[in-house]
């Protein structure tokens, strides 16, 4: 589509290690859900967890304590990554309006808000669902103060609960349902 948009995604697997399928399978769920969207929205989609990429004093820490719509952590994040991800348009070049509103789609993508932000969030969440699953199952009770069954269980819960569009919330039935039997399995082994 552009050469902006493909430097951000080489800039995703170059630094996003393991985690970048996600990224890269969001834009692809957006480019499903919605053909047209602009190239801010394709970027946002892109890179909205890219903050996670650059650890720092300032990152936020997931506590599973708390629920996985945890307001403080999600604004948190979604702000650290606004930040990172505008630093990286502005080394590009790309024009300060573009910068702005890519900035603004990834301070919404915890919980949408717009129809533009409501697609960034639910690419994210078909992506999650897609690919995530197996990773949040791997960090049940391996250490101390991991994530829970219950913990999990309300993730896949939230992740499926935020998306707002009627249409992907039937793309998202099945991925849900096959996350859930996963975590019934690996609770049966428990």
């Amino acid at each position: 589509m552009s050469e902006l948009l493909e430097r951000a995604r080489a800039w995703v697997r170059q630094y996003y290690g393991r985690h970048a399928e996600h990224l890269l399978k969001a834009e692809a769920w957006l480019e499903r859900i919605d053909p047209d969207a602009s190239l801010a929205m394709r970027l946002a989609t892109v890179t909205h967890d890219m903050e996670r990429a650059f650890p720092g004093p300032d990152s936020p820490q997931v506590d599973p304590a708390r629920p996985p719509d945890d307001l403080v952590y999600n604004q948190a994040h979604s702000e650290r990554s606004a930040r990172v991800v505008s630093a990286f348009l502005r080394e590009q070049q790309a024009p300060e309006d573009l910068v702005e509103e890519v900035a603004k789609l990834i301070l919404a993508h915890e919980f949408g808000g717009w129809p533009e932000a409501n697609l960034v969030q639910t690419a994210d969440s078909l992506s999650f669902l897609e690919v995530n699953v197996d990773f949040f199952l791997s960090r049940i009770g391996v250490a101390p103060g991991d994530w829970t069954v219950d913990y999990v269980h309300a993730k896949f819960d939230w992740m499926f609960d935020r998306i707002q569009i009627p249409e992907a919330r039937l793309l998202a039935a099945p991925l849900h349902e096959a996350a859930m039997q996963k975590l019934r399995q690996k609770q049966a082994v428990m």
